[in-house]
């Protein structure tokens, strides 16, 4: 090579899942930095942002650029912008696509379908309820004005509301993961206590940033925590048609829920705060880790009356494989005085929800969990068919 000659530039290379580049373009094992469109890590736009040399003129080169540091900062909450809505008292298919044929889901307040926004192109939910009356409507209402205030990545965000004759529609962000419990039960994913300990730290994620705002949620259960996709392990927290506004002043009662997640006070018809949620929490983790349900009796009846009296334990062969922190933890939950249980905060800083990059290296095998689940879910979707036919309009 001439004297004054540049030395040539590298040439670009495709970056796929399988390669690893470092700033002067070679493979480097000890100088890692994250591939196009790995989720945490940062998107690569150019050949510069991997630290190129980059030439202005004859004989003048820039110093190689460091690679970008890694984006620590969270997910955004929703695919858009956190927005105030009001309901438009106006047909929703003039601004929206819903797919008639695609359900979503369904239950005691109608169906759930997906449906695009017609100038954006944006895929949504629109869930569609039927209101027969003022106080059905007013609680509809209660619901979007609850969902104004949420904005965080672990609970569902309200998009646009429409009320046209007797139905109430909400466009929600749209999520298709399904349901958590169907997820972690197909034969194809292999169920660990870190995925546990990842699942439930979002529960408490999302529950702490409802009550940090004095809101009860009141109906947590599996089928209202949904996985954002089939792939990662992120979660939302949705429905808040039974959630009310805490008042320490204004003593609440409610006599609404699913009984095998009800606490003990809610049975009893006395008064229900903060920790409501948190027993509801720890009956959702102990499922999580053994597939079994700690208060399940053979009718609704013998239901409460475990839950009133807290009669439960650690099965011995569904918990065998399981940590002594796993089951510190839900047994700080499953306490019968409200007082006694572990708040949402309390729980973000249990042994159990940290260092998970220890938890990682030992958390290999495959929870027994995943089987039991599976009758749990077939059992509980047969009783809820059954439940709807019986009785249409009624809570589950």
């Amino acid at each position: 090579m001439r004297q004054g000659q540049l030395d040539p530039l590298p040439t670009p290379r495709r970056v796929n899942a399988a390669t690893t580049l470092w700033a002067g373009g070679e493979s480097s094992p000890n100088n890692p930095i994250p591939t196009v469109g790995k989720p945490g890590g940062p998107h690569l736009k150019s050949p510069h942002a991997l630290g190129w040399a980059k030439e202005l003129s004859i004989g003048q080169v820039l110093a190689p650029t460091p690679p970008n540091p890694p984006d620590d900062s969270p997910p955004p909450p929703a695919p858009f912008e956190h927005r105030i809505v009001s309901v438009r008292q106006t047909e929703l298919t003039a601004f929206y696509s819903v797919c008639q044929h695609e359900v979503l889901g369904g239950g005691r307040f109608g169906q759930v379908h997906k449906c695009t926004e017609k100038t954006t192109g944006l895929s949504l939910a629109a869930k569609i309820i039927k209101v027969k009356g003022a106080k059905e409507r007013e609680e509809v209402k209660n619901d979007i004005s609850i969902m104004n205030q949420l904005n965080h990545v672990n609970l569902i965000q309200l998009y646009d509301a429409f009320e046209c004759k007797n139905n109430l529609t909400l466009i929600m962000e749209y999520v298709d993961g399904g349901e958590l419990f169907d997820r972690i039960t197909d034969e194809n994913y292999h169920l660990t206590e870190l995925d546990a300990i990842l699942f439930t730290k979002q529960i408490c994620e999302g529950v702490h940033y409802l009550h940090q705002r004095y809101i009860l949620h009141l109906d947590l259960k599996p089928e209202n925590i949904l996985c954002v996709n089939y792939t990662g392990n992120q979660i939302k927290i949705i429905d808040f048609g039974l959630a009310r506004r805490y008042k320490p002043r204004e003593k609440l009662k409610v006599n609404f829920g699913t009984p095998e997640f009800l606490a003990p006070e809610v049975v009893n018809y006395d008064f229900v705060s903060f920790p409501t949620d948190m027993w509801s929490v720890g009956v959702i983790t102990y499922m999580l880790l053994s597939g079994l349900s700690p208060f399940l009796g053979e009718t609704d009846t013998e239901t409460m009356n475990y839950i009133v009296n807290c009669s439960w334990d650690f099965d011995a062969e569904a918990f065998e494989q399981l940590s002594e922190e796993a089951k510190d933890f839900v047994s700080k939950l499953l306490v019968k005085e409200k007082s006694g249980r572990t708040s949402a905060a309390q729980c973000l800083k249990h042994e159990w929800l940290n260092d998970l990059p220890s938890k990682a290296k030992k958390s290999k095998a495959r929870l027994k969990s995943q089987l039991l689940l599976q009758s749990y879910l077939a059992h509980r979707k047969w009783k809820v068919r059954i439940f709807l036919r019986k009785f249409p309009c009624s809570l589950l």
